[in-house]
Formats: structure tokens, C-alpha cells, sequence
């Protein structure tokens, strides 16, 4: 008898997961079937928005496909499960062709093809629906939005679209989606949801025709230049009763959000002082450093300093100044400082200046400390006058972070309910308000 075992999440079962099924069934005369653990899904960065693990189950149980389910628990246990029963192939997703060369000592390895084309309504079981993503852009954050977007069940990224047809179909290939396009009236037909990861200057537009036609939409930060395109486009959104969210990763991944709360409840006393700092060095004919491509440190960089400062201290700050340090039309670096009523705020932000990139949150009581990358917020200590009473937390911080604001996304959409605890409406209009105020004073000072 030929034994053949797969693994998978499997929330939210849909067609595609039954097409594997039957094509790892197909290949042999056993087939055992490891649903992962939601313990073991969360330490390797998998993000499962719905089932539990007992409904995950008994969906694979329900499909009749199984001869026998296993429970996933732990990093090393496919070799030992081949070992343990005897398996003659290991079968899973083409979507990870090479990652499980390694078997291949114990046993057959087969990538099996991943079901394409996927139509809302087969992908409809027990009302479960799949989120079909539409990406706008095809650059390096969207290359890693693509990536991430197979650790968060309950979407499929369907195609993309640029007003450049090569640069969409090249994408298209690379990434094996179902379609790409030029024509954006045929891209929000085929699609429930946009990611848009294109030049800052085209956000808003892009976003008001994604909201007119109907479609949630996570676009990257800055969401939009101005205050009052921010005020616009939020505006549109509740009206049409859909999800408008901004791509600030950070402020969605665990670390962070765990942070803001110890930070709020009082472990450090009454806030008086956030210090931020996010500084890289870019070079070469790129779109950071490109005066005509909007950009420079502030607006490529500014929305993660922010996001500490009002969450901690809010939006009623009595001033804020900007020192900066230009080179061809942008700022290569910018200091600046906030002044509230009973508390201060400083910041740096650099494309061509490095610094510590650090969070430093100082109370009555003690301080926080964020190494860098603070905007990972893997570890943090809080600490007090006497060193002996230093708390350390860890926290996990998986790929490039970005499955974390996609899962809060989803969410929102299933639920109909927006994530203010993360990042709300109002930040992110004061974002856009404190970008555009830098560029005004900027221009005052030409």
C-alpha cells in the first residue's frame, strides 16, 4: 500500500484546498492529512482568521478525502511522521516549490499545482468566503506583500495591474497569478479587495476609484499627502460602508500593539517624553531619492516615528518644528520635535544619514526602552530607577511584517469592524496633516 501525507492550515476550506487534496489522494492508496496546530501556525507566522483548530478538522474530515488527520505541533515532525508511518510520497502546494527538498532523503517529494482562476462562489463553503486580492504597483514592497500573503488564510491574491502592460505581466508570471492588466475597470471586476503599492503621488486617486468601485482597500503609508485627501478619501469609505486601511505594518505587528497597552496602563508612570528614530542609507536611481517621485525622509518615513508619538501622547500637541538637512529638492535627513502641553516628543528620520534607530518612552516612574529595529518591537525592557526591577519582553516579528496588517485587514472585512486599537482613522488623517505641514514650512523656508 502506497502512503502519501500532506500538511496544511486549511482555514476556511475552500476549492483550492480540495483540489490538493484530491490530486495528493490521487497518488497513492492512503493518504493522512496534518492540520497545524494554531500554537504551531503562530511561532512559524502563520495568521489564521477564522477556525479553530477542532472546526479545521473536521472540515478536512468532512471533504471524505483523509484516511487518517494528524495534528501539526512542532518545527522537525514532518521527517518524523514519514518516518513514524511509513510514508512513501510527501505532497504539498506548488506555492512552495524547493522549500521541502530536504524530505527528499526519506521520501518521494511531489509539488502539487495550485488551483487557479478560483470564482467567489466555489469558493464559497459553509459561507465562508475567500477574499480575492487585486494588487496596484508591481515594486518591491508589492513583490514582499505577495510573499507574505501565503502566511494569512482566507485570501487569494488574484492579479495585478500597472498602466505599464509589461511590468504587470512580468509580475503576473513571476508571482503565477491569474491575471494582469492595464485596463483598471477589468482589474476591479475580478477582484473583492485592493493592496495598493504604487507612487505616493497616485494614492489617491487610486483610492477613490477603489472605493467607488466597491472594493475594500489597504494602501501603503503615506495613505495620501494631504490632510484634506485623507479627510476625503475616510469620508468616502464610510459612506460606501467599506474598509480603508494604511499599510503601517508596525503598528499591527504584537510587539507594538503589546507595548502601546503597558506603556498606557501606567508601568511607567505618566508619559512625558517619546523619542523615535528610523534612519537608512538608500542609494542609486530610486524612487526614495527622487524629488519628482515625492520623495525624501519625511514622506518615506515619518508615518512609523509618528505612530509612537500620537498613540502616546495624541493629537493635541501645542507645536511642532522641522530641522532638516536637503540634497536635490529632498530631505536626505529631518529632526523634529513636538511640544505638548505637559510632555515632549522628538523624532529623526534619514535616507542619507544613519542613527541609532531606537524608541525611548520616558515616565514618572521608570522608561521603556526599544532597541533597533525599534519598528519591529521584537524585544523591549521597561526600566526603573533600581536595574534589579527591569521587565524584558519578547515577542515574535515573522518575514517582513507585513501579514500582520493583511490579517487585521481581513478582519476587518469579515467582521465589518475597524481596527482602531491598531491604528485609527484619526492618526491617520494626522499623519497626512503633519506631512503636509513639513512641506509647507519647507517651501516658507526656500
Amino acid at each position: 500500500m502506497k502512503k502519501v501525507i500532506t500538511y496544511g492550515t486549511f482555514d476556511m476550506l475552500h476549492f483550492g484546498h480540495i483540489n490538493i487534496l484530491k490530486r495528493a489522494k490521487a497518488l497513492g492508496d492512503y493518504l493522512i492529512v496534518g492540520v497545524t496546530s494554531d500554537l504551531y501556525d503562530l511561532e512559524r507566522g502563520k495568521l489564521n482568521v477564522k477556525n479553530s483548530l477542532s472546526e479545521r478538522i473536521e472540515a478536512v474530515r468532512a471533504t471524505g478525502l483523509a484516511d487518517e488527520i494528524i495534528i501539526e505541533e512542532y518545527d522537525g515532525q514532518k521527517i518524523l511522521d514519514i518516518k513514524k508511518y511509513n510514508i512513501d510520497i510527501f505532497a504539498i502546494g506548488s506555492d512552495w516549490i524547493g522549500m521541502f527538498d530536504y524530505i527528499k532523503e526519506y521520501c518521494e517529494v511531489v509539488y502539487l499545482e495550485r488551483t487557479r482562476g478560483i470564482s467567489s462562489t466555489q469558493l464559497r463553503i459553509k459561507d465562508n468566503k475567500c477574499v480575492r486580492i487585486g494588487i496596484i504597483g508591481c515594486g518591491r514592497i508589492a513583490k514582499r506583500f505577495v510573499s507574505e500573503s501565503k502566511y494569512v488564510s482566507g485570501i487569494n491574491i488574484e492579479g495585478v495591474f500597472n498602466p505599464n502592460i509589461k511590468s504587470a505581466e512580468a509580475f503576473k508570471k513571476e508571482y503565477e497569478l491569474n491575471f494582469a492588466t492595464d485596463n483598471i475597470k477589468d482589474f476591479f471586476e475580478k477582484i473583492d479587495a485592493v493592496y495598493i503599492a504604487s507612487p505616493h503621488a497616485t494614492h489617491y486617486d487610486y483610492i477613490i476609484k477603489s472605493l467607488n468601485a466597491g472594493k475594500h482597500t489597504l494602501c501603503e503609508k503615506p495613505l495620501v499627502l494631504t490632510e484634506q485627501e485623507a479627510i476625503d478619501v475616510y469620508k468616502l469609505a464610510r459612506e460606501n460602508d467599506l474598509v480603508l486601511m494604511e499599510a503601517l505594518k508596525t503598528a499591527y505587528c504584537p510587539g507594538f500593539e503589546h507595548l502601546i497597552v503597558l506603556a498606557k496602563c501606567g508601568k511607567i508612570g505618566d508619559i512625558k517624553d517619546v523619542e523615535a528614530s528610523f534612519t537608512k542609507l538608500v542609494t542609486g536611481n530610486v524612487r526614495e531619492l527622487k524629488k519628482s517621485m515625492n520623495g525624501g525622509s519625511i514622506n518615506e518615513l515619518s508615518t512609523y516615528v509618528f505612530l509612537p508619538i500620537l498613540k502616546l501622547l495624541g493629537m493635541n500637541y501645542e507645536k511642532v518644528e522641522f530641522f532638516s538637512f536637503m540634497q536635490n529638492g529632498i530631505d536626505l535627513f529631518t529632526k523634529g520635535i513636538f511640544k505638548y502641553n505637559n510632555a515632549t516628543a522628538s523624532f529623526k528620520v534619514g535616507l542619507g544619514v544613519k542613527t541609532e534607530g531606537s524608541l525611548v518612552i520616558s515616565g514618572t516612574k521608570g522608561y521603556i526602552y526599544v532597541p533597533a529595529p525599534w519598528w519591529k518591537t521584537e524585544y523591549f525592557e521597561i526600566r526603573y530607577e533600581n536595574p534589579n526591577n527591569t521587565d524584558k519582553y519578547f515577542y515574535k516579528f515573522k518575514g517582513d511584517g507585513l501579514r500582520y496588517e493583511l490579517v487585521s485587514f481581513i478582519n476587518s472585512i469579515y467582521y465589518n469592524k475597524k481596527d482602531k486599537l491598531s491604528l485609527s482613522e484619526e492618526e491617520s488623517i494626522e499623519f497626512a496633516k503633519l506631512i503636509e505641514l513639513y512641506h509647507i514650512n519647507m517651501s516658507k523656508s526656500i
